[in-house]
């Protein structure tokens, strides 16, 4: 197995790239557009062919490369069928694993964050999208979100999984790179085995986030599988541009 745990310095986000070596075949989870000469040059090392994408929601920070990088490289585009984008190449349903060569992943419903949201199990691992981050989680105010669907989804779904499953989540701003399901069982500030439906209510209701500065623009782009808008304000565009370095974890 190839996994490589990748990072995009402006939206903090991970990318994961996954490679069968008997097919020489190639995943991206999250990948990110203004990286996308790091991911395909990352692939290119490994003696690999990109032939999916696979997002976990409709991001609102930041925008997917998945429509590029299926023009660059000619990969298909794998996103929620719950979220029916015209854009997508074939969609990921709950209890249907999704396979490329020796690569599994097993797709789970995770709404709450957003509504359409999903994480993906691989082997001993699970990429956990933005619901659950580590010691945190995605916020709820938007999207569809919802506070209750997130905390089932966590406390039921995730927290279901072995406690020495790997915690990779789509974002973290303290330069973390993995956690366990045990470890947010413990030490999850807002999520943690003692928190009560009731209390964590009322963390989401009270954490005053400001509104987010690129949603506007993020999910109407990510609605069409990465689409950068032309009216982008300049103190925005780092969203957007090729970025001559980015940092790799």
């Amino acid at each position: 197995m190839i996994f490589r745990q990748l990072f995009e310095p402006v939206s903090s986000t991970y990318t994961y790239l996954l490679g069968c070596e008997d097919t020489g075949q190639a995943v991206l989870v999250d990948p990110v557009i203004n990286s996308i000469e790091r991911d395909l040059e990352e692939v290119s090392k490994l003696g690999m062919t990109l032939a999916y994408t696979v997002d976990t929601h409709i991001h609102a920070d930041h925008i997917t490369s998945a429509l590029e990088l299926r023009n660059k490289a000619g990969s298909k585009i794998v996103t929620p069928a719950i979220e029916r984008l015209d854009c997508t190449d074939l969609g990921i349903e709950e209890g249907v694993p999704f396979e490329v060569g020796s690569i599994r992943l097993d797709p789970m419903h995770t709404p709450g964050h957003t509504d359409g949201h999903f994480a993906y199990v691989f082997q001993d691992r699970i990429f956990t999208g933005d619901a659950l981050l580590i010691e945190g989680c995605g916020r709820t105010d938007f999207q569809n979100g919802d506070a209750e669907s997130l905390y089932r989804s966590v406390k039921e779904k995730l927290f279901a999984l072995p406690d020495d499953y790997l915690v990779y989540p789509a974002h973290d701003y303290k330069q973390r790179r993995v956690s366990t399901i045990a470890q947010e069982k413990d030490r999850n500030e807002r999520l943690n085995r003692e928190i009560t439906l009731e209390e964590f209510q009322s963390i989401m209701e009270n954490l005053n986030l400001p509104y987010p500065k690129f949603i506007d623009y993020a999910v109407p782009g990510n609605k069409q599988c990465g689409i950068c808008p032309t009216d982008l304000p300049d103190k925005l565009k780092e969203y957007c541009e090729q970025m001559s370095f980015s940092q790799q974890g």
